[in-house]
């Protein structure tokens, strides 16, 4: 019983080191820096990239349903997705519900 009441603790604790304790550093010491500090922009800049990393890792190696649909039907939903996105003034609801749309329609007129 306590073996696996330590096993919780140990899982709780590495949990906080590892994500919010860092969170919390960055909210104390990101109140001292100015909106258009140098470490900010990096700080966007690395987000950004994790983010698009993230997606471009969807769209190229999918998993689930996603995987049996092609590469091509896939790669189309994200671009004209984001042509879309920027074109309605980037209105991120457009920019998520058309690439869906896309492969929606793109699946069932593939017959999947």
């Amino acid at each position: 019983m306590i073996d696996g009441w330590w096993t919780y603790v140990v899982i709780i604790v590495a949990g906080f080191v590892a994500t919010d304790f860092w969170r919390w550093l960055g909210v104390l010491f990101g109140n001292r820096l100015r909106e258009d500090s140098e470490a900010l922009y990096w700080v966007k800049a690395v987000a950004t990239a994790l983010v698009m990393a993230v997606t471009a890792k969807l769209i190229v190696f999918p998993t689930g349903t996603l995987a049996a649909s092609p590469l091509w039907l896939r790669l189309a939903a994200a671009g004209i997705g984001f042509a879309v996105f920027l074109a309605t003034g980037r209105r991120i609801a457009v920019g998520v519900l058309v690439p869906i749309a896309i492969l929606v329609v793109g699946l069932w007129w593939i017959g999947f």
